[in-house]
């Protein structure tokens, strides 16, 4: 019995033997009842188109004004990677490494690495670092934070709005949407299906 074929229960740590999954069937553990596996349709397909689409709006959502401040005569728009540069100017240099590394840099390597991978495997072609890119794919999800970012656009835009004139940008549309974007690429993403097309690669 060779214990490389078998998985683990999150949960429990029931040892299974996974079988070959039925698209819209479910895995359950026998045991505990957790869900172990969601197989996708189109998985790959899906996951290559928005990953096209991500990376189309990952930069008007970066440096496109997000939101237009006008207050006390004065005329201000606000871009992401302005409000990194501002944190830079203010010497809070831990706070914005935190916001470049979670709302930008790993966002936009998470697009790229969806796309690099389901590219391969949507045109059947081979490469010795599919198994690295996966495995740095997986570590992306813990890092990209685009979410915590929006609300605090939303907590400041309630904040501001009694004291000045805001005008939403466009860069404000196209974060908005990258969000859902993003959102959509993360469950369309078969973790399971991804690994076992990478092994048939390999072969």
């Amino acid at each position: 019995m060779n214990p490389t074929n078998f998985t683990a229960c999150p949960e429990c740590d029931l040892l299974l033997n996974p079988a070959e999954p039925v698209i819209g069937d479910k895995a359950h553990c026998p045991r505990c009842g957790y869900l172990l596996q969601r197989p996708r349709k189109q998985s790959i397909e899906r996951t290559f188109a928005l990953s096209i689409a991500g990376l189309i709006l990952i930069f008007p959502a970066n440096l496109m004004p997000l939101i237009g401040i006008k207050m006390l005569g004065g005329a201000k728009d606000g871009t992401l990677w302005s409000g990194v540069v501002a944190l830079f100017d203010e010497h809070l240099w831990g706070v914005a490494v935190l916001v470049f590394l979670s709302s930008i840099l790993f966002p936009l390597l998470n697009i790229v690495l969806s796309l690099l991978i389901s590219a391969h495997l949507y045109f059947n072609q081979p490469s010795r670092h599919l198994a690295r890119w996966m495995r740095w794919l997986q570590h992306m999800d813990e890092w990209a934070m685009l979410e915590v970012y929006m609300l605090g656009v939303i907590v400041a835009c309630v904040k501001l709005a009694a004291t000045s004139e805001l005008k939403f940008g466009f860069g404000l549309y196209a974060f908005v949407a990258l969000l859902i974007v993003t959102g959509m690429l993360a469950s369309s993403l078969d973790k399971v299906l991804f690994w076992r097309q990478i092994g048939q690669l390999r072969k």
